[in-house]
């Protein structure tokens, strides 16, 4: 189920932390999904961060691998997150089978028209709001686009992404998401236990308002 704090890892911006640092932190303090990203390392370097995950994850929270499809099913992740210049969601369904959970990011209805079609488990809104952490993500959509496709799929679980922080995530669960992916609200912070806790609490809250 995807649902809860979604905290994705980075190492340029988490004080000297690695990825599975970050993760550690993250899970003790209530994360319940954690994604790998890593955009310049290694092939090999990048799974064995992603075999270190998922034994951090195991039984506690979910374990994704942004963008490599190979990777999330090498190290035993639940799940791989794709873009939309990633593998497509169809394709990385029929290299994974059915017990293997595939998000997509979208920034338009007829985007999340497709990854539903193509068989995807969740759909990330990315970016919410204009955000610095992910420097390709470009201009935040705002609510509106998560009201919209909430609209559109009333089942579908609604991760949103991009300048999300304590002071927002309450009006943006509201609007219809089930899960807040963070990247440098959590692992910026100086202590990422605390600040993850700080947020899930806030996110449950205000789930449990919306139901």
């Amino acid at each position: 189920m995807i649902s809860g704090l979604y905290v994705v890892t980075d190492e340029t911006i988490s004080h000297g932390k690695n990825h599975a640092e970050i993760a550690k932190e993250a899970v003790a303090g209530g994360a319940e999904i954690i994604q790998l990203r890593e955009k310049t390392a290694s092939s090999a370097k990048f799974l064995q961060d992603a075999k270190e995950i998922a034994v951090i994850c195991k039984n506690k929270a979910l374990f994704i691998v942004n963008d490599r499809t190979d990777i999330a099913l090498a190290a035993g992740a639940d799940g791989v997150h794709l873009g939309q210049d990633d593998l497509p969601a169809a394709d990385a369904r029929r290299l994974s089978g059915d017990n293997f959970i595939i998000g997509v990011s979208v920034g338009s209805l007829p985007e999340a028209k497709k990854a539903v079609a193509d068989g995807a488990d969740y759909l990330a809104v990315s970016p919410v709001y204009t955000t610095l952490s992910k420097k390709d993500a470009g201009e935040g959509h705002g609510l509106s686009l998560v009201r919209e496709i909430r609209a559109a799929f009333p089942d579908m679980p609604l991760v949103g992404i991009g300048g999300l922080n304590t002071g927002n995530v309450k009006e943006a669960v509201s609007a219809g998401l089930d899960s807040v992916a963070v990247i440098s609200a959590v692992v910026s912070a100086p202590d990422i236990q605390k600040a993850a806790e700080e947020l899930s609490g806030i996110i449950r809250e205000a789930l449990n308002e919306r139901s």
